[in-house]
Protein backbone atom coordinates (compact mmCIF):
# COMPACT_ATOMS: atom_id res chain seq x y z
CA UNK A 1 0.00 0.00 0.00
CA UNK A 2 1.74 3.42 -0.96
CA UNK A 3 -1.02 5.52 0.88
CA UNK A 4 -1.25 5.66 4.60
CA UNK A 5 -4.53 4.01 5.40
CA UNK A 6 -6.47 5.39 8.34
CA UNK A 7 -5.56 2.65 10.95
CA UNK A 8 -1.93 3.26 10.44
CA UNK A 9 -2.61 7.23 10.94
CA UNK A 10 -4.99 6.81 14.46
CA UNK A 11 -2.53 4.63 15.88
CA UNK A 12 0.45 6.81 14.64
CA UNK A 13 -1.75 9.82 15.93
CA UNK A 14 -2.32 7.93 19.49
CA UNK A 15 1.41 6.40 19.73
CA UNK A 16 3.05 10.29 19.74
CA UNK A 17 0.27 10.90 22.34
CA UNK A 18 1.85 7.89 24.52
CA UNK A 19 -1.75 6.35 24.49
CA UNK A 20 -3.53 2.79 23.72
CA UNK A 21 -6.32 2.94 21.10
CA UNK A 22 -9.57 1.82 22.40
CA UNK A 23 -11.03 -0.39 19.83
CA UNK A 24 -14.97 -0.98 20.27
CA UNK A 25 -17.28 -3.61 18.77
CA UNK A 26 -20.70 -3.65 18.07
CA UNK A 27 -22.96 -5.71 15.65
CA UNK A 28 -24.35 -4.03 12.52
CA UNK A 29 -27.75 -3.81 12.93
CA UNK A 30 -28.16 -4.40 16.68
CA UNK A 31 -31.08 -4.30 18.00
CA UNK A 32 -31.99 -2.52 14.73
CA UNK A 33 -30.98 -0.35 11.67
CA UNK A 34 -31.54 2.85 12.95
CA UNK A 35 -30.57 2.07 16.48
CA UNK A 36 -27.16 0.61 15.43
CA UNK A 37 -26.27 3.74 13.18
CA UNK A 38 -27.10 5.92 16.08
CA UNK A 39 -24.66 4.30 18.36
CA UNK A 40 -22.25 3.87 15.50
CA UNK A 41 -22.50 7.57 15.10
CA UNK A 42 -21.94 8.29 18.68
CA UNK A 43 -18.53 6.11 19.10
CA UNK A 44 -16.37 8.59 17.94
CA UNK A 45 -17.51 11.08 20.56
CA UNK A 46 -17.91 8.85 23.40
CA UNK A 47 -14.31 7.75 23.00
CA UNK A 48 -13.50 5.46 20.52
CA UNK A 49 -10.56 5.41 18.77
CA UNK A 50 -11.32 2.34 16.15
CA UNK A 51 -15.03 0.62 15.49
CA UNK A 52 -15.17 -3.06 14.66
CA UNK A 53 -18.71 -3.32 13.08
CA UNK A 54 -19.81 -6.90 13.41
CA UNK A 55 -21.34 -8.81 10.33
CA UNK A 56 -24.21 -10.88 11.51
CA UNK A 57 -24.10 -14.51 10.93
CA UNK A 58 -26.11 -17.22 12.05
CA UNK A 59 -23.58 -19.36 13.48
CA UNK A 60 -20.85 -16.77 14.49
CA UNK A 61 -18.98 -20.10 16.40
CA UNK A 62 -16.09 -18.13 17.45
CA UNK A 63 -18.06 -15.95 19.87
CA UNK A 64 -20.11 -15.89 22.87
CA UNK A 65 -23.58 -16.00 24.20
CA UNK A 66 -23.81 -12.30 24.22
CA UNK A 67 -22.39 -11.68 20.43
CA UNK A 68 -24.06 -14.52 19.18
CA UNK A 69 -27.33 -12.93 20.50
CA UNK A 70 -26.73 -9.57 19.12
CA UNK A 71 -26.15 -11.30 15.69
CA UNK A 72 -29.26 -12.97 15.90
CA UNK A 73 -31.34 -10.25 17.15
CA UNK A 74 -30.15 -8.50 13.77
CA UNK A 75 -30.66 -10.90 11.61
CA UNK A 76 -34.51 -11.55 13.31
CA UNK A 77 -34.40 -7.58 12.27
CA UNK A 78 -33.86 -7.87 8.56
CA UNK A 79 -30.46 -7.35 8.34
CA UNK A 80 -28.55 -8.21 5.78
CA UNK A 81 -25.07 -7.22 4.28
CA UNK A 82 -26.31 -4.11 2.31
CA UNK A 83 -27.30 -2.66 5.55
CA UNK A 84 -24.12 -3.23 7.09
CA UNK A 85 -21.87 -1.78 3.80
CA UNK A 86 -24.97 1.52 4.29
CA UNK A 87 -24.21 1.65 7.90
CA UNK A 88 -20.71 2.74 6.86
CA UNK A 89 -21.56 4.74 3.94
CA UNK A 90 -23.35 6.90 6.46
CA UNK A 91 -21.17 7.26 8.97
CA UNK A 92 -18.14 8.66 6.55
CA UNK A 93 -20.76 11.40 5.60
CA UNK A 94 -20.06 12.20 9.17
CA UNK A 95 -16.59 11.09 10.00
CA UNK A 96 -13.94 10.41 7.64
CA UNK A 97 -11.05 10.19 9.77
CA UNK A 98 -12.46 7.58 12.28
CA UNK A 99 -11.41 3.52 10.98
CA UNK A 100 -14.02 0.89 11.17
CA UNK A 101 -13.20 -2.68 10.36
CA UNK A 102 -15.15 -5.05 9.61
CA UNK A 103 -15.40 -8.27 11.51
CA UNK A 104 -17.08 -11.92 11.14
CA UNK A 105 -17.23 -14.85 9.26
CA UNK A 106 -16.82 -15.66 5.42
CA UNK A 107 -19.78 -16.95 4.72
CA UNK A 108 -21.79 -13.92 3.86
CA UNK A 109 -19.04 -12.75 2.10
CA UNK A 110 -18.30 -15.56 -0.15
CA UNK A 111 -21.97 -15.16 -0.98
CA UNK A 112 -21.85 -11.94 -1.56
CA UNK A 113 -19.91 -12.54 -3.44
CA UNK A 114 -16.34 -12.49 -2.19
CA UNK A 115 -14.94 -9.96 -5.94
CA UNK A 116 -17.67 -7.91 -5.32
CA UNK A 117 -17.82 -7.13 -1.64
CA UNK A 118 -14.07 -6.08 -1.69
CA UNK A 119 -15.41 -3.85 -4.24
CA UNK A 120 -18.45 -2.32 -2.13
CA UNK A 121 -16.64 -2.20 1.11
CA UNK A 122 -13.58 0.08 -0.13
CA UNK A 123 -16.11 2.44 -1.65
CA UNK A 124 -18.29 2.53 1.36
CA UNK A 125 -15.64 3.86 3.56
CA UNK A 126 -14.38 0.64 5.49
CA UNK A 127 -10.72 0.43 6.45
CA UNK A 128 -10.00 -3.41 7.02
CA UNK A 129 -11.30 -6.49 7.71
CA UNK A 130 -10.84 -9.18 10.23
CA UNK A 131 -12.49 -12.82 8.80
CA UNK A 132 -11.95 -15.34 11.25
CA UNK A 133 -12.06 -18.43 9.70
CA UNK A 134 -10.03 -17.91 7.35
CA UNK A 135 -6.57 -19.25 7.42
CA UNK A 136 -3.20 -18.03 5.59
CA UNK A 137 -3.44 -20.74 3.51
CA UNK A 138 -6.40 -19.37 2.32
CA UNK A 139 -5.01 -16.06 1.12
CA UNK A 140 -5.82 -15.71 -2.76
CA UNK A 141 -9.48 -16.18 -1.50
CA UNK A 142 -10.14 -12.48 0.13
CA UNK A 143 -6.66 -11.66 1.50
CA UNK A 144 -4.97 -10.17 -1.09
CA UNK A 145 -8.08 -8.81 -3.11
CA UNK A 146 -8.53 -6.83 -0.47
CA UNK A 147 -5.18 -5.52 0.09
CA UNK A 148 -4.86 -4.95 -3.68
CA UNK A 149 -8.21 -2.71 -2.60
CA UNK A 150 -6.65 -0.87 -0.20
CA UNK A 151 -8.24 -2.61 2.94
CA UNK A 152 -6.11 -3.63 5.82
CA UNK A 153 -6.33 -7.35 6.31
CA UNK A 154 -6.16 -7.73 10.04
CA UNK A 155 -5.17 -11.76 11.32
CA UNK A 156 -6.21 -13.11 14.92
CA UNK A 157 -3.49 -14.49 16.91
CA UNK A 158 -3.79 -17.00 20.03
CA UNK A 159 -1.83 -18.37 23.13
CA UNK A 160 -1.88 -21.17 21.00
CA UNK A 161 -0.18 -19.53 18.05
CA UNK A 162 3.38 -20.66 18.47
CA UNK A 163 6.50 -18.92 16.46
CA UNK A 164 6.42 -21.55 13.85
CA UNK A 165 3.11 -20.59 13.24
CA UNK A 166 3.36 -16.90 14.16
CA UNK A 167 4.66 -15.82 10.54
CA UNK A 168 2.68 -17.46 8.53
CA UNK A 169 0.06 -15.40 10.32
CA UNK A 170 1.88 -12.13 10.41
CA UNK A 171 2.95 -12.67 6.16
CA UNK A 172 0.12 -10.41 5.15
CA UNK A 173 -1.25 -8.76 8.01
CA UNK A 174 -1.68 -5.20 8.18
CA UNK A 175 -2.92 -2.23 10.30
CA UNK A 176 -2.35 -4.09 13.55
CA UNK A 177 -2.50 -7.97 14.55
CA UNK A 178 -5.44 -8.79 16.58
CA UNK A 179 -3.88 -10.53 19.80
CA UNK A 180 -6.88 -13.38 21.17
CA UNK A 181 -6.27 -12.80 25.29
CA UNK A 182 -8.20 -16.45 26.05
CA UNK A 183 -8.83 -19.34 24.06
CA UNK A 184 -12.08 -20.32 23.69
CA UNK A 185 -15.27 -17.81 22.45
CA UNK A 186 -15.41 -14.32 23.23
CA UNK A 187 -16.92 -12.55 27.03
CA UNK A 188 -16.46 -15.92 29.03
CA UNK A 189 -13.30 -15.64 30.77
CA UNK A 190 -11.01 -12.46 32.04
CA UNK A 191 -7.69 -12.60 30.77
CA UNK A 192 -4.57 -13.06 32.68
CA UNK A 193 -2.56 -9.35 31.97
CA UNK A 194 0.91 -11.00 32.78
CA UNK A 195 0.48 -13.40 30.78
CA UNK A 196 -0.75 -11.35 27.55
CA UNK A 197 2.29 -8.86 28.47
CA UNK A 198 4.12 -11.70 27.67
CA UNK A 199 2.54 -13.03 24.87
CA UNK A 200 2.23 -9.08 23.13
CA UNK A 201 6.00 -8.70 23.62
CA UNK A 202 6.65 -12.32 22.24
CA UNK A 203 4.72 -10.99 18.84
CA UNK A 204 6.05 -7.47 18.40
CA UNK A 205 9.46 -9.25 18.20
CA UNK A 206 8.34 -10.69 14.86
CA UNK A 207 6.29 -7.66 13.54
CA UNK A 208 6.36 -3.81 13.75
CA UNK A 209 2.53 -3.50 13.72
CA UNK A 210 0.59 -2.85 16.67
CA UNK A 211 -0.86 -5.27 18.54
CA UNK A 212 -4.49 -4.89 20.03
CA UNK A 213 -5.49 -7.22 22.46
CA UNK A 214 -9.02 -8.90 23.17
CA UNK A 215 -11.84 -11.39 24.15
CA UNK A 216 -12.53 -11.20 27.80
CA UNK A 217 -11.84 -7.28 28.47
CA UNK A 218 -15.05 -5.70 29.97
CA UNK A 219 -14.09 -3.29 32.79
CA UNK A 220 -12.07 0.08 32.90
CA UNK A 221 -9.54 -1.14 35.11
CA UNK A 222 -8.93 -4.45 32.72
CA UNK A 223 -8.31 -2.40 29.64
CA UNK A 224 -5.98 0.43 31.69
CA UNK A 225 -4.27 -2.94 32.72
CA UNK A 226 -4.37 -4.86 29.23
CA UNK A 227 -3.27 -1.44 27.68
CA UNK A 228 -0.01 -1.37 29.83
CA UNK A 229 1.60 -3.73 27.63
CA UNK A 230 -0.62 -3.21 24.37
CA UNK A 231 -1.05 -0.86 21.59
CA UNK A 232 -4.84 -1.08 22.23
CA UNK A 233 -7.46 -2.68 23.68
CA UNK A 234 -11.01 -4.21 21.87
CA UNK A 235 -14.35 -4.29 23.90
CA UNK A 236 -16.95 -5.97 22.58
CA UNK A 237 -18.60 -7.96 25.10
CA UNK A 238 -19.45 -4.76 27.38
CA UNK A 239 -21.20 -3.08 24.75
CA UNK A 240 -23.57 -6.21 23.40
CA UNK A 241 -24.63 -6.52 26.58
CA UNK A 242 -25.14 -3.00 27.56
CA UNK A 243 -27.42 -2.92 24.52
CA UNK A 244 -29.12 -6.68 25.28
CA UNK A 245 -29.75 -5.00 29.09
CA UNK A 246 -31.17 -1.67 27.72
CA UNK A 247 -33.94 -3.60 25.91
CA UNK A 248 -37.68 -3.95 26.44
CA UNK A 249 -39.31 -7.22 27.07
CA UNK A 250 -40.74 -7.12 23.48
CA UNK A 251 -36.16 -6.70 22.64
CA UNK A 252 -36.81 -3.46 21.21
CA UNK A 253 -34.75 -0.36 21.71
CA UNK A 254 -35.72 1.86 25.19
CA UNK A 255 -34.59 5.36 25.27
CA UNK A 256 -31.73 4.35 27.11
CA UNK A 257 -30.06 1.61 24.40
CA UNK A 258 -27.77 4.46 23.06
CA UNK A 259 -26.69 6.41 25.84
CA UNK A 260 -26.14 3.08 27.58
CA UNK A 261 -23.66 2.03 25.46
CA UNK A 262 -22.15 5.42 25.21
CA UNK A 263 -21.14 5.50 28.57
CA UNK A 264 -19.68 1.93 28.79
CA UNK A 265 -17.99 3.87 26.37
CA UNK A 266 -16.61 6.93 28.01
CA UNK A 267 -15.36 4.91 31.04
CA UNK A 268 -13.19 3.15 29.05
CA UNK A 269 -11.71 5.40 27.29
CA UNK A 270 -11.13 7.25 30.47
CA UNK A 271 -9.79 4.87 31.92
CA UNK A 272 -7.36 4.73 28.58
CA UNK A 273 -7.03 8.28 28.88
CA UNK A 274 -5.51 8.69 32.95
CA UNK A 275 -2.00 8.31 33.89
Amino acid sequence: MTQRTRIEARFADLKAKKRAALITFITAGDPDLATAREILMALPGAGADIIELGMPFSDPMADGPAIQASSLRALRAGHKMAHTLELVRDFRKADTTTPIVLMGYYNPIFVYPAETFVEDAAAAGVDGLIIVDIPPEADDELCLPAIKRGLNFIRLATPTTDDKRLPAVLANSSGFVYYVSITGITGTAAPDVYAVHKQVARIKRQTSLPVAVGFGVKTPEQAKAIAAGADAVVVGSALVSAIADSLGKDQKPSRTTVTSVVKVVQGLSQALTKD
